[in-house]
């Protein structure tokens, strides 16, 4: 049983080489329910191998991963997806001459056949209501950025992972996720508070959601505190181009 202390996802001591490269060295971090944990880092610091890593996209080479008290690091995305984890990749990754509607039934895929697309999916994203038979292809970019967040909702997941959700995205729909993120760790979805781990360059976004953070260099965890400290520990400094 969770409590509202106790991290839901835990990994330790996590190794991952590429080649003859050691790409993530010795990482370990948490996410409890009703918190956002945020991963900082410059780009090419293995901050998108370590979310494929608790995906279950990159195997590990060594270390631990727990989810809700269960082992999963031999588990396949798609058994950990099934257990409750949610992941929007870097570049949304939705299926362009699908419909919306059919984009958010893929969320559904680990789900019982005929389960219904959760309707506060429509009361966090509106837009999506009005565009349900259009092709994902035809929404703008901050239009899919907001469907691929609701499809990995659609399952209702305990953890949220989300990859630079504001890449490329206009300022109005910057807004309007971070206020979802923000209530998805919250309030949840029917009532179900969730975890995130956001993965974030946009430092402001990063700083105002961030109860946890994490700064990632050269494949290892340099600094992590509590979100209120990073502006007095001057954390942006760290992650300055």
């Amino acid at each position: 049983m969770q409590t509202h202390n106790t991290p839901i996802l835990q990994a330790a001591h996590i190794n991952q080489y590429y080649g003859g490269s050691h790409i993530l060295r010795d990482v370990s971090l948490e996410a409890t329910l009703g918190r956002i944990t945020v991963l900082l880092g410059r780009n090419g610091v293995g901050k998108t191998t370590l979310l494929k890593s608790l995906m279950g996209a990159v195997p590990i080479r060594d270390g631990n991963i727990t989810f809700n008290g269960q082992s999963i690091e031999r588990a396949s995305p798609y058994e950990r997806a099934r257990a409750g984890i949610g992941y929007v990749p870097q570049g949304r990754e939705i299926f362009a001459r699908l419909t919306v509607e059919d984009n958010l039934l893929m969320g559904l895929a680990t789900q019982p056949g005929g389960t219904p697309i959760p309707s506060e999916l429509f009361e966090l994203f509106p837009v999506l209501r009005q565009m349900l038979h259009r092709r994902g292809g035809d929404l703008s970019g901050g239009q899919q950025q907001q469907l691929a967040i609701a499809r990995a909702l659609a399952a209702k997941p305990r953890l949220l992972i989300l990859d630079e959700p504001t890449e490329g995205i206009q300022p109005s729909i910057i807004k309007d996720i971070g206020r979802v993120i923000r209530q998805l760790a919250d309030v949840g979805l029917q009532g179900q508070r969730m975890a995130v781990l956001l993965c974030e360059q946009y430092y402001d976004f990063a700083e105002e959601l961030a109860d946890q953070y994490l700064v990632m260099e050269r494949g290892e965890v340099i600094a992590r505190g509590p979100g209120s400290e990073m502006k007095a520990k001057n954390i942006q400094q760290l992650v300055a181009i």
